[in-house]
């Protein structure tokens, strides 16, 4: 392994211990049967790491953006994919900064301790995609209900959430003077919902990523389920988007870090032609750059996190660093994969399966050509080009 001054070190260690009582034969095994990491994900709960972003007065450890971010990366870096509970650290953040007091001290709490999985958020839909504002989910207010029709495609972690966060329209679009008006969020309690107007049907996926189409029918959900204002949700939204992006950038970066570890490893012992592979300039200068472009990326991950916990503007960083992460992370993964050979493709050699988590990240939570457009249009003033 890698060996660099790191900020956080006493986190990174009580992470590291906690993800060597679960070798990579664990996560490989889930994998091959499509399962999810309870044990992992129960023991990470128990010793508090998924309640980081939590304020202590609510039972969490009050930790910033930029702890929480190294423990993403330890995870990931240890050859776990933090994809499978990555939601419970950052979903919250909605009820965190828009929720009631009655709401955040009925829910965090719980969700602090495990009790209540808050893993699930739902606002893509089939027909709109990242055009969030073209949503046709409704929910419609009758008496002390909300009534909620209509359709969300890849939601995670349903099957292994308690409640999840709901983005519907509370107001049609031709009805609103801005199209980012008019739309509400909800918590929704799926223990009562599953069966009662909301049907899940898993999509089966090139990773091993829990997720799912979901169908609204007159589903019932309680007034005060509402989150902040009526028609000031697709706001509340964005204010979770930054931290999603900057976590998701951590867990590429130590994605990133454990196949430079892998491969470097791998080149140093594979002797052929009488010398180890990794003498070859080919084979070193690929991995190289994979390593200088993780270390950048790393840096833009520090910023955004620094801005954040000061309250400060990080939209640029945090979709920049989620960009150089993930291309960074996937550029390693085809050094490693090509250097292993046919090995790289055996499923003993975990290089196959973290291949797969990582490619996921170029498309989601939003594709790299969408950060473009936003740092086009937003930091370098360019016109609009959608």
């Amino acid at each position: 392994m890698i060996h660099l001054e790191l900020p956080h070190q006493d986190i990174r260690d009580a992470v590291r211990s906690l993800c060597e009582e679960f070798p990579p034969e664990y996560f490989r095994k889930i994998d091959e049967e499509r399962g999810y990491p309870a044990q992992f994900v129960d023991a990470l709960t128990q010793a508090g790491w998924m309640a980081a972003l939590i304020p202590q007065e609510y039972g969490g450890s009050g930790l910033g953006l930029t702890e929480a971010s190294v423990i993403m990366e330890e995870i990931n870096r240890a050859g776990g994919n933090s994809g499978a509970c990555h939601g419970q650290m950052y979903n919250m953040g909605t009820l965190l900064r828009h929720g009631s007091a009655a709401q955040k001290e009925r829910y965090l709490p719980q969700i602090a301790s495990g009790a209540l999985r808050l893993q699930s958020m739902a606002v893509t839909e089939p027909t709109t995609g990242t055009d969030t504002t073209k949503i046709k989910t409704t929910a419609v207010r009758k008496g002390d209900r909300y009534v909620v029709n209509g359709q969300k495609v890849w939601i995670s972690r349903v099957q292994h959430s308690d409640l999840m966060i709901l983005l519907a329209r509370t107001t049609p679009l031709a009805e609103v003077t801005k199209k980012s008006e008019g739309m509400s969020i909800f918590i929704v309690d799926l223990r009562e919902a599953i069966g009662k107007g909301l049907a899940v049907q898993p999509i089966l996926n090139m990773v091993n990523h829990e997720t799912n189409e979901l169908f609204f029918e007159n589903l019932e959900i309680p007034v005060e389920n509402l989150i902040g204002e009526e028609g000031k949700g697709f706001k509340y939204i964005l204010d979770g988007l930054n931290a999603e992006r900057t976590l998701i950038a951590a867990e590429c970066i130590g994605d990133g870090y454990w196949f430079i570890d892998k491969v470097t490893n791998y080149v140093n012992e594979r002797v052929v032609f009488g010398r180890p592979i990794g003498q070859n300039q080919g084979v070193q200068f690929p991995i190289a750059k994979a390593f200088v472009n993780i270390e950048a990326a790393n840096l833009m991950r520090y910023q955004a996190c620094a801005l954040f916990d000061a309250n400060q503007p990080c939209g640029a960083q945090a979709n920049m660093a989620k960009m150089l992460a993930a291309d960074a992370s996937w550029e390693a993964a085809n050094a490693c994969l090509q250097f292993h050979g046919g090995f790289g493709f055996a499923a003993e050699y975990d290089v196959e399966r973290k291949f797969r988590e990582t490619r996921l990240y170029q498309v989601a939570p939003i594709s790299t050509n969408m950060i473009l457009s936003y740092v086009a249009e937003h930091v370098l003033g360019l016109p609009r080009s959608y």
